[in-house]
């Protein structure tokens, strides 16, 4: 009888032993996709950043330059346009990264938690 106990305890105990290294793989797979979208989003973040500064310095050459109010307005105009159409197209792009990082980090977890 105490045999039989002993027998079971041990398998619980190999059960929890491979259920613990399975939890820390899974762990570990889902942290990994973190870093590699969270490196991914601060390159996309700086580039845009970049990007964005160049921009503005270039249209304040612009307007330094500008002769008449009516072409200040244009170059203003075309700036805020352009800078928007920006903003759109690099809201999308971070949309786009922050939902790849919500499945990256959910799929080693997929056949653990109920759908």
């Amino acid at each position: 009888m105490n045999n039989a106990i002993y027998g079971k305890c041990a398998m619980t105990s190999e059960d929890m032993q491979k259920f613990g290294k399975n939890s820390m793989d899974m762990a570990m797979t889902a942290a990994g996709a973190w870093g590699k979208a969270a490196q991914a989003i601060t390159v996309e973040l700086v580039d845009y950043t970049k990007k964005s500064a160049e921009s503005s310095a270039a249209v304040w050459e612009k307007l330094l330059g500008t002769k008449n109010l009516e072409k200040a307005i244009e170059v203003q105009t075309e700036f805020f346009r352009s800078s928007y159409e920006d903003f759109v197209a690099e809201a999308t792009k971070l949309g786009e990264l922050y939902a790849d990082l919500a499945r990256q980090a959910y799929r080693p977890f997929e056949g653990v938690l109920p759908k």
